[in-house]
């Protein structure tokens, strides 16, 4: 089940239209909408459909979707002038249909204490800013990737000490895994 989850997205969405443009129904205007994002980018190993939809942007673009003139999803991306941006405007900047691109650092496949003041990462983190540049201003952009930086680092020192106590309960022989009918399911919920 989880061979077949992963593979569904990571065989070359960039090359397989319907991964964005849905098979029967072969519509910019519908491959320009967040939502289609969320097909592969939503719940517990990829939650950037939730944190999108939670933040100011994705809140923008929830209240305002509906309304033509301020999200006209049949302009091109290269001359859309949104109200906020949708998961597309950012990643997929100019209609340019790589993605990944536009990406930041941050992923959960144990990368979240990497240095992302190395050289390695300049130009992605520099090119990142300059997404941001199209409506805000460059240190304030700076100044948010710095404090996801931050975020990341803490998140990821909690994680490990997270795991670090499991470890010595279960030396100390206090562990008991969790009763079943107790587990939380995917979702996190009982």
């Amino acid at each position: 089940g989880d061979t077949a989850g992963c593979t569904f997205c990571h065989t070359s969405p960039e090359e397989r239209c319907s991964s964005c443009h849905r098979r029967h129904q072969f519509n910019p205007a519908v491959a320009r909408k967040s939502e289609q994002c969320k097909t592969c980018h939503w719940g517990k190993d990829h939650r950037d459909w939730e944190a999108y939809d939670i933040s100011i942007h994705g809140t923008v673009y929830q209240v305002n979707k509906w309304d033509p003139t301020q999200f006209d999803m049949s302009k091109k991306l290269a001359g859309a002038d949104y109200v906020g941006p949708t998961c597309q405007y950012c990643h997929m900047r100019g209609g340019h249909h790589n993605v990944q691109r536009l990406s930041t650092v941050y992923t959960s496949m144990g990368m979240s204490n990497a240095d992302r003041g190395a050289p390695l990462w300049k130009e992605k983190r520099d090119t990142w800013v300059s997404v941001c540049d199209d409506c805000h201003s460059p240190r304030f952009a700076r100044e948010n990737l710095q404090a996801m930086d931050e975020a990341c680092k803490n998140a990821g020192l909690k994680y490990t000490e997270t795991f670090k106590v499991a470890e010595n309960l279960m030396l100390d022989g206090m562990g008991e895994p969790m009763p079943k009918d107790l587990a939380p399911d995917w979702s996190g919920q009982h």
